[in-house]
């Protein structure tokens, strides 16, 4: 593996796709510090660390984490790239109820670039209507009263369509620099750039740990048992992640043969990859989407019933870890179902001569691969379920800060390890592709594609 890491940058080509990712990731990195004129970022850091110390986790803490921060500083990339990713999974939704959309998906590269279209056109609408809310939010919003923040210097619409026009623009720039490093990089950018923002928060987790001085018994917090013990179960989860990311069930298919002419097509063997997670982290966000918005909500109206309410939604709390998991399960049927239609895949296949060992084709085939798809669903959403409950199970049982637990689970650490996968199974075809020694000297790293 060494070997390979060393062969990265003989070949030239390889070589400056790899450079020119760092560097657009660097100009993402620096874009999240540059503040939105007119907002008061320090005075909003300040509320953002009081509400998270009252309510607990938010909506604001998803979507800060996906936007490496700048939420919490309210800078020109505040909305980050998530705008683009709630009109992606519209889009998707809606191309399986639309026969429009349906159709034009079906239409290959054209219709690909023209479906990327509408989803442009989506990502700036939603973000203009989300740049205007958190204007008119930070604005007005009783709740700085009473913390006694002063967010916004100059209010009037001045401030709001200025606001409007800098995060939208924010947005559409990192939406541009993910697909400068889709053409001229290295890897997914767009799911690159969410990892560096997640990654971001890696120091101040390793700032915390210090704090708790682990090697220090006498008043340290972090005994170098329990030190030992995380790291131990941080590799143990994060293979764990692999496996399950890398697991799929392959379905034999046999293709007749076909005399046309002087020629013989079909006659070969392949397989259907039917992944074990195939629905990825989009479970997991629908479930924190719906799961937070109470604590959300209680954030904005202190004191009352709705509090009481809203801290039985709380990491701490039996009944908020069971809906969690639940919701987590029932997502992951729902996307699956979405995406993957096992009576277009059966049709495809007796239209072209295939067919399953022992199954016959036509309705036959599409049952058994929804019956398939369904009993290897439930084991990846049991999974995904486990794996984004772990960070509160470790928070609460090793009392160590929240934002080093996030690392053993949840949202993040499956986007981390998707993402590398996919990124190195790039980097390992560059290499054998010009004779190179790959990462791996048997078998090859399967992406999650």
């Amino acid at each position: 593996m060494l070997q390979a890491f060393t062969n990265l940058f003989k070949i030239p080509d390889l070589k400056r796709k790899i450079l020119f990712t760092f560097l657009i990731l660097a100009v993402y990195r620096l874009g999240a510090f540059i503040p939105t004129p007119g907002v008061n970022g320090a005075a909003l850091a300040q509320f953002f660390d009081r509400l998270a110390q009252t309510q607990g986790a938010t909506l604001f803490g998803i979507m800060n984490m996906f936007t490496g921060g700048a939420l919490t500083r309210l800078t020109i990339f505040a909305l980050g790239i998530m705008p683009y990713i709630s009109a992606s999974i519209i889009l998707q939704l809606l191309t399986a109820v639309i026969p429009a959309l349906e159709r034009l998906s079906k239409e290959g590269e054209m219709g690909y670039k023209k479906i990327n279209q509408y989803t442009r056109y989506g990502t700036v609408a939603l973000s203009l209507i989300q740049g205007f809310f958190i204007a008119l939010w930070i604005e007005k919003g009783a709740i700085f009263q009473q913390f006694g923040l002063q967010i916004v210097d100059q209010p009037g619409w001045s401030f709001r369509l200025m606001t409007m026009l800098t995060l939208t623009g924010g947005t559409v720039f990192i939406m541009w620099l993910g697909e400068q490093i889709q053409e001229r990089g290295i890897g997914n950018g767009i799911s690159l750039i969410i990892t560096a923002g997640i990654i971001s928060r890696i120091p101040a987790a390793i700032d915390q740990i210090i704090k708790l001085k682990p090697f220090n018994p006498e008043v340290g917090q972090l005994s170098p048992f329990k030190l030992f013990f995380m790291i131990a179960m941080l590799f143990a989860v994060v293979a764990a992640v692999v496996l399950i990311t890398q697991g799929q069930r392959k379905i034999p298919v046999q293709y007749a043969k076909r005399i046309v002419g002087r020629k013989i097509y079909g006659g070969q063997t392949t397989y259907i990859p039917l992944r074990v997670n195939q629905a990825g982290v989009i479970p997991i966000i629908f479930a924190q989407s719906i799961i937070l918005f109470p604590a959300t909500i209680a954030g904005f109206f202190p004191g009352g019933k709705f509090q009481a309410f809203a801290a039985l939604f709380s990491r701490e709390n039996f009944i908020y870890n069971t809906i969690y998991a639940l919701l987590i399960i029932f997502f992951s049927y729902f996307y699956t179902a979405i995406i993957f239609n096992p009576l277009s895949i059966a049709n495809n296949m007796k239209k072209y001569g295939g067919f399953i060992p022992g199954i016959r084709p036509g309705s036959a085939t599409s049952d058994f691969l929804d019956f398939t798809m369904t009993r290897i669903t439930l084991a990846g959403s049991v999974f995904l379920a486990i794996i984004a409950i772990l960070p509160a199970i470790v928070n609460n049982y090793l009392k160590i800060p929240y934002l080093i637990a996030s690392f053993f689970g949840g949202t993040g650490l499956l986007i981390i390890v998707g993402v590398l996968l996919d990124t190195t199974r790039q980097i390992e075809s560059h290499l054998l592709t010009r004779h190179y020694e790959g990462f791996m000297k048997k078998g090859k790293i399967r992406g999650r594609r």
